[in-house]
């Protein structure tokens, strides 16, 4: 079996080597929307655009006087791997499964933007179109493929090219697997290294034959079927005020100002740091259930659904709109998605299962006798079933619940409550769990 792994360390180039990586990224910024430019204006003539078409194409723009400075400031091999970023991202908006998805997910209609031809002309960017980039959006990169003919590794260093030489990182963990390329970035102020490998290895056998069940909530971010619980990290409600003053304050500022830019980056890098204590929690949660349990089921959520606004339309206004934001929110700081995403590659990379399960009922369901009802679940913490008597903790329940569908799925034998088919989602490998 082949798994591709990503690892990704903190950069720390010298004065010198930033003048060098700012020009590098920023000409790779320049050449995406310069190709986006041309890309459009072959979309308004109905040109076929692909990478090919876009590749051929740059030597147009380099041999351009006035971009004399990407033959001197830019990496020849990270301009490629940027047009064919861009090319993906055309081909996302030519695929019609993509289309139907974001209508599925229906969100308010923003500001109609629009882009000038050459002839004078506009066109409307429609939703899934690739976007021009910013630099005050504090994020950009570049990737070098072919690493070992440009890079390598001396220890906690890593040899980059156009006279970088030689940068240190915070390895933090060893490298396995073939390095096949590197991605340089920057964001909100602080350069990172991911290398991106590759390796072959046999069909992984579980060291754990447990099975387990996984609720997810707003209070509890986790409780397991064996009645553990793991509570939310609220990274973005921890800073929540502090974000507010900071916005308040650069709403003050005019725009793109100097001191507007200091403020945006402060906003930037408080961001990033929500982001990346949310991150690490959910990475240190997921790698430990990983690691002790063969089969994990959870409840297939459509966390985007779950999500929506509650406002509305203008005819049609909507009901408990500051309720359903606040839990919106709480939602979106959770990171269950995330979550999930983490536990299946990591289940994938260990032999293991993750089976995610029709969510309906689940928490309505009596685990004695499977009398579903309303009314069993009237408070959010207190399940009793109004049949059989049964007494729980609401979400325990629910955890139970979830993992005997999971068996069921396993077992290719049932489905849920009420005859609703089960949707199972496992690895490769299925191996005998109890």
């Amino acid at each position: 079996m082949k798994i591709n792994k990503a690892y990704k360390f903190r950069l720390k180039p010298n004065a010198e080597q930033q003048v060098i990586l700012n020009n590098l990224v920023g000409s790779a910024r320049f050449v995406w929307n310069q190709m986006l430019a041309i890309s459009l204006e072959m979309f308004a003539k109905n040109e076929f655009i692909n990478a090919t078409n876009l590749v051929n194409k740059i030597m147009e723009v380099k041999n351009n006087p006035d971009f004399e400075f990407l033959k001197t400031h830019s990496n020849a091999v990270s301009l490629q791997q940027k047009i064919r970023d861009l090319a993906s991202a055309w081909s996302r908006f030519f695929d019609p499964k993509v289309h139907i998805r974001l209508k599925e997910n229906k969100k308010k209609p923003k500001k109609a933007k629009f882009f000038k031809l050459a002839d004078g002309t506009e066109i409307q960017l429609r939703p899934l179109m690739p976007r021009f980039k910013r630099k005050s959006d504090g994020r950009d990169s570049i990737r070098l493929v072919q690493f070992d003919k440009y890079c390598r590794v001396e220890g906690s260093r890593i040899k980059l090219p156009n006279g970088i030489g030689l940068v240190k990182f915070r390895k933090s963990q060893d490298i396995i697997g073939i390095i096949k390329n590197v991605t340089i970035s920057k964001k909100s102020g602080h350069w990172y290294v991911s290398f991106g490998t590759e390796r072959e290895v046999e069909n992984p056998r579980h060291p754990a034959t447990s099975a387990l069940g996984l609720d997810l909530g707003i209070t509890k971010l986790i409780t397991t079927s064996n009645g553990v619980t793991i509570k939310p990290k609220n990274s973005f409600k921890a800073n929540q005020v502090k974000l507010a003053r900071l916005q308040r304050q650069l709403a003050k500022k005019v725009k793109f100002s100097e001191n507007w830019k200091k403020q945006n980056g402060k906003i930037q890098k408080l961001h990033h740091h929500i982001a990346n204590v949310r991150h690490d929690y959910l990475h240190k949660i997921t790698t430990t259930l990983s690691k002790s349990h063969a089969m994990i089921v959870v409840e297939d959520l459509k966390v985007s659904n779950m999500s929506k606004s509650a406002s509305g339309s203008m005819e049609n206004k909507g009901r408990n709109v500051k309720a359903k934001s606040g839990l919106n929110k709480s939602i979106l700081d959770q990171g269950w998605g995330m979550a999930l995403d983490m536990l299946e590659y990591k289940q994938h990379w260990r032999g293991g299962l993750l089976i995610k399960v029709n969510p309906r009922f689940t928490s309505q369901t009596c685990l004695k006798c499977q009398h579903v009802a309303v009314d069993n679940r009237q408070t959010q913490s207190r399940f009793e079933c109004v049949k059989c008597g049964y007494i729980a903790n609401a979400d325990f329940n629910a955890a139970r619940n979830i993992l005997a569908a999971g068996h069921a799925a396993l077992s290719v034998e049932g489905g849920c409550s009420k005859g609703r088919p089960m949707k199972q989602k496992t690895c490769d490998t299925c191996e005998k769990v109890t």
